[in-house]
């Protein structure tokens, strides 16, 4: 990682509008888990289907494309990243640099209100607030690999990125088993289902598969993005 390029880049994601949307979004969650339990409605069949459906399904997916596409997106548009690629600094460590900063976005404003969320809604029953926890966790790191690798190869990657988030996971998921393989949500939501005995989550990809899917992607996405950078040095360079 490079500290300097962190520094900068948390400094313009939590000075722009899109942090307006990093705190909203999480606020909504933790209203709703208070008013569920103020109510008496948070039972676990409620608390469980809050914190996937809420939490893990459409905070976690939001929240990552705002963090992974804004902590570079932008500076690919205005052409400010032509000036960080002059700097003897490799390739590879600006982005991990970004997916780092990504990650610590998400894992500050999805998996601490999950957390929070949780513990209003079931406390400590059935473990279902460190599953959910460590699934929205290990989901968001995933996802903001894959929209930071977004960023860097389009300038329509919030597009991209919410057509997969709601429609090929949370619409195409709905009606056909091959997108629900094929999607960040299932796998997190896999590992979620394994630690906690709660009968209300379930995942339709084995934990087995789900790991290796979530490592592979999350790989592949950095190094893709490493590789795109050296290109476009390249075609400043031209």
């Amino acid at each position: 990682m490079n500290a300097t390029i962190a520094m900068i880049t948390f400094r313009a994601m939590l000075g722009r509008r899109r942090a307006l949307l990093l705190l909203a979004l999480p606020a909504l969650l933790i209203l709703l888990a208070v008013v569920l339990r103020w109510t008496g409605n948070n039972d676990l069949d409620v608390s469980a289907n809050v914190l996937q459906k809420f939490g893990l399904a459409t905070l976690l997916p939001l929240l990552a494309l705002i963090a992974g596409t804004g902590v570079i997106g932008p500076e690919i548009d205005d052409g400010q990243i032509m000036y960080v690629l002059t700097k003897p600094i490799p390739r590879q460590v600006i982005v991990l640099t970004k997916l780092a900063v990504a990650i610590v976005l998400v894992a500050a404003f999805s998996v601490v209100p999950t957390l929070l969320a949780g513990l209003v809604l079931a406390g400590t029953t059935a473990q279902l607030v460190p599953a959910f926890t460590v699934g929205v966790l290990v989901g968001g790191v995933a996802y903001s690999a894959v929209f930071v690798a977004l960023a860097v190869l389009s300038r329509n990657a919030v597009t991209i990125g919410l057509l997969y988030a709601l429609v090929w996971e949370s619409l195409l998921g709905s009606f056909a088993p091959g997108a629900k393989s094929a999607s960040i949500q299932q796998w997190a939501l896999s590992v979620t289902d394994a630690l906690t005995p709660a009968s209300p989550v379930t995942s339709s990809v084995d934990l087995g598969v789900a790991i290796p899917l979530l490592i592979a992607v999350t790989v592949g996405a950095t190094l893709l993005a490493a590789f795109r950078l050296r290109s476009l040095t390249i075609a400043s360079a031209e």
